[in-house]
């Protein structure tokens, strides 16, 4: 493709943007797709693009070049705003992609990996399905519970008496984007689907 900039691996996290939400069980996406940055030593170097937050960075082989996104124009415009930051990429979704976000049917201290599927009644999945046109490829899913009514739950924050595994379901769910870069899907799953985290 004309004008791109080449084969590389997307890891984009789901959020909302700004400080009121940065905290939020709806932003544990953003907070994987953060911890990477922190863990590569690029913290800072980002830029904004199309309604995005990027950071692309070059990992050691066989991994390459990887493009950490956020979607900043809100969760129901996540594909929208995915879409045109990868625009000059030679990003095929289906084997480039993963998409990182809570999940409020999995308890807190799980999390799910699949290489394909439905929204799950997600907006920001629903919103990237749309705007790729499939639903075939990877997410990770961070359980965040369920309480009261959903739209209240997923804003607000985690409770002091969760906020310890929460940190620790981070640190897993960057783990196992890292496992996803380094070996693939197949591998991610039977690496993490079945653990279970619990509070100390």
């Amino acid at each position: 493709m004309a004008g791109t900039i080449g084969a590389v691996k997307v890891i984009c996290g789901l959020g909302n943007p700004g400080e009121r939400y940065r905290l939020t069980r709806h932003n544990v996406g953003f907070r994987v797709v953060d911890l990477l940055a922190d863990r590569w030593d690029m913290t800072g170097e980002g830029r904004v693009r199309d309604g995005a937050g990027l950071l692309e960075v070059r990992r050691p082989e066989p991994i390459g070049r990887v493009l950490l996104v956020k979607p900043l124009q809100y969760m129901n415009r996540s594909g929208v705003a995915l879409r045109s930051a990868v625009r000059q990429t030679d990003v095929d979704a289906e084997t480039d992609l993963l998409v990182v976000c809570d999940d409020i049917d999995l308890p807190l201290g799980r999390i799910r990996l699949r290489g394909s599927g439905s929204a799950g009644g997600h907006n920001g999945l629903r919103d990237i399905i749309a705007a790729f046109g499939t639903d075939g490829f990877a997410r990770e899913r961070i359980g965040i519970g369920r309480a009261g009514a959903a739209a209240d739950h997923v804003l607000a924050t985690f409770r002091p008496d969760e906020r310890e595994l929460a940190d620790e379901m981070v640190r897993l769910g960057a783990d196992a984007a890292e496992r996803w870069l380094r070996e693939g899907i197949g591998e991610a799953m039977n690496a993490f689907n079945g653990l279970e985290l619990t509070p100390d």
